[in-house]
């Protein structure tokens, strides 16, 4: 099962967001932009690296290049339990 996007955060996880650009099969001269996006760990990047590794063995359009960018949307010290809420008027 999956985590969810609130654990990952908690576990240092950040969205990062790349914009790849990429040569078309057959016309080389024609450049394509691709944007990927998903939650990662800085510095080691595995997840766009694995993804980077993956686009150059399975899909045919060489890149041309990757710019990405990381932001950790919450930590562990931002995060508050609250066991209760209350309503007043």
């Amino acid at each position: 099962m999956g985590r969810t996007e609130t654990e990952l955060m908690l576990k240092g996880y950040g969205l990062t967001t790349a914009e790849v650009v990429y040569r078309m099969p057959d016309y080389r001269n024609v450049l394509n932009t691709f944007v990927w996006q998903d939650y990662d760990l800085a510095p080691d990047y595995p997840k766009l690296f694995g993804f980077i590794e993956f686009w150059q063995e399975k899909i045919e359009g060489p890149l041309h290049s990757v710019r990405f960018v990381h932001r950790k949307l919450i930590g562990a010290g931002e995060w508050r339990n609250v066991t209760g809420t209350f309503t007043y008027q």
